[in-house]
């Protein structure tokens, strides 16, 4: 079965920095995308970035430049690096996978795999 597990989320101030990390396991490797995605009280939940089967990476526009996705294929974890961070950001964050080559253009609820989310708040 497979599962992924969020961990890394906290509180942090205005222009601080947190890592966020994706545990996948069950699974053997494959071609496979993956995608983050956040959902902050009374709003959708929304994309943030999404990794494609070849490593390319997209970022929505209100963090491109601030967030980065990498995934460590030898321990099969996915991370945000969230950089210079904003109110705004504030929000549970969830990773999800997809046996497909790109899914960038995927609703949330779309991917086969979603893990439970991390709680990111950032004060002014």
């Amino acid at each position: 079965q497979v599962r992924l597990v969020e961990s890394g989320g906290g509180s942090v101030q205005a222009g601080g920095s947190l890592r966020l990390s994706c545990a996948a396991s069950g699974y053997t490797f494959s071609d496979d995308c993956w995608g983050w995605f956040r959902q902050a009280p009374g709003k959708e939940r929304e994309g943030v970035g999404f990794r494609d089967s070849v490593r390319r990476t997209t970022y929505a526009d209100s963090v491109r430049g601030r967030f980065t996705i990498a995934k460590d294929k030898a321990k099969n974890i996915l991370y945000l690096q969230m950089n210079s961070l904003k109110p705004e950001d504030t929000a549970m964050y969830y990773c999800a996978r997809d046996d497909r080559h790109d899914c960038s253009r995927l609703s949330p609820y779309e991917f086969r795999y979603r893990g439970q989310g991390t709680q990111v708040t950032v004060s002014s």
